[in-house]
């Protein structure tokens, strides 16, 4: 990563501390070895809007989001920007620098003022030598990251736009055992929109024919009320 894409401040220890535990391929270590790993943790901060690195940089460091809300998203060559996914506390991305020379494939924004912790390339190497269970939570987030994004994929080539919403809308319930479900979307619609292969308007369209057709109930920008979630998975 270049220099110029740091503009916050260095964090304290504690933040350190705060970034190690909360992340889940360090958490399940002993807290002398995460006291070990926040040796080498720099905590960094970025106000809304902030790269935290663009698509083409060198990608010689691991970032984990300890506060706030972070969007990955990549450039059409028509500047259209599609959503990769949204990095919360706890989540993590450069991960295929400790593997190999790169450069990142996508960009990384702040959505809100953030924190993000920093460990570059080198000091983690050595730490995956002496902690090899880093490894294997490493792996299994590559899994499940591949996973979503082959279904993702498989949506944007075969689901019209109605079904690629609902379905999305019932992804966000945390209990299946009902059949209502009020949720809160976890991005704008605008970053919905640009996520899910369509437009601002489109997604706000079809919100509203789920809404006049009983399906959902609109209760703000983000918060939504699922009336009849079977229904939803047959729009």
């Amino acid at each position: 990563m270049s220099q110029n894409c740091f503009h916050g401040n260095d964090g304290r220890k504690n933040d350190g501390r705060a970034c190690v535990t909360l992340v889940p391929i360090f958490n399940h270590l002993t807290m002398e070895q995460m006291d070990e790993i926040m040796e080498v943790v720099r905590t960094v901060s970025f106000k809304k809007g902030e790269l935290i690195y663009r698509a083409d940089e060198t990608s010689d460091a691991l970032y984990i989001v300890n506060r706030g809300q972070v969007k990955m998203y990549r450039l059409a060559e028509s500047g259209k920007e599609q959503l990769v996914r949204i990095l919360t506390p706890g989540d993590f991305t450069g991960e295929l620098a400790l593997f190999k020379q790169s450069v990142h494939e996508a960009y990384a924004e702040a959505i809100v003022d953030s924190q993000i912790c920093q460990i570059h390339r080198d000091d983690l190497q050595q730490l995956l030598l002496r902690y090899p269970t880093i490894s294997l939570k490493i792996l299994t987030e590559f899994s499940h990251r591949l996973e979503t994004s082959e279904k993702q994929t498989t949506s944007l080539a075969t689901e019209k736009v109605d079904t690629r919403i609902a379905l999305y809308l019932v992804e966000c319930v945390t209990d299946n055992s009902m059949n209502e479900a009020t949720i809160e979307l976890p991005m704008s619609r605008k970053d919905l929109a640009s996520y899910l292969g369509t437009t601002p308007e489109t997604v706000s369209r079809k919100l509203t024919e789920f809404e006049e057709a009983g399906l959902i109930e609109q209760e703000g920008q983000r918060k939504l009320k699922l009336r009849d979630i079977d229904g939803l998975l047959f729009v």
